[in-house]
């Protein structure tokens, strides 16, 4: 059984005040929860328990309602996102055309699964279901570029590309 990645939460003093600025804006307002929450995740760029339970706090709500909203909507992350992100799309013209064995190079490449972060930040990995580039079939992209036409043998030198590029800072 492979191990999940488990990241430490490490939010600032600086991000905390943000945040309690951002629920005292808030706080008053029916339907404050959601850009509470769109505040917090542009703060720290997912929404970690410890995050969840200092707006639960804030808003004077409970832990359970603020996981509720935060797990139905996919704009929510609550898991830490890498550096580099990677989206492989599974929509129905890249998947027929291979890109669940595109998905699996990359699993295999980065030691991860699809919805995780690398530990080192570097990158995370998510599958989607169109990115609007059926032409290119299967597509993959990594931040706002886009790699189309893709093989599974491709992956470890597309990749290898990002890790260098994050070497060098």
């Amino acid at each position: 059984m492979e191990k999940k990645s488990v990241h430490a939460f490490n939010g600032t003093a600086e991000q905390e005040a943000q945040l309690k600025a951002v629920i005292k804006e808030h706080h008053d307002q029916p339907g404050g929860l959601m850009p509470v929450l769109q505040g917090a995740q542009e703060i720290y760029g997912y929404l970690p328990i410890e995050v969840q339970q200092m707006i639960a706090d804030g808003l004077g709500i409970s832990l359970s309602e603020v996981y509720g909203v935060a797990t139905f909507y996919s704009q929510f992350s609550l898991t830490p996102k890498g550096k580099n992100r990677i989206s492989v799309c599974l929509g129905t013209a890249c998947y027929v055309k291979g890109a669940d064995k595109v998905l699996e190079a990359v699993e295999k490449k980065l030691g991860i699964k699809s919805g995780e972060c690398t530990e080192d930040g570097l990158f995370s990995l998510d599958s989607t279901r169109c990115i609007g580039a059926c032409g290119l079939a299967p597509v993959m992209m990594i931040n706002d570029e886009v790699y189309g036409k893709l093989t599974p043998e491709q992956i470890d030198g597309i990749i290898d590309k990002y890790a260098k590029a994050g070497d060098e800072q």
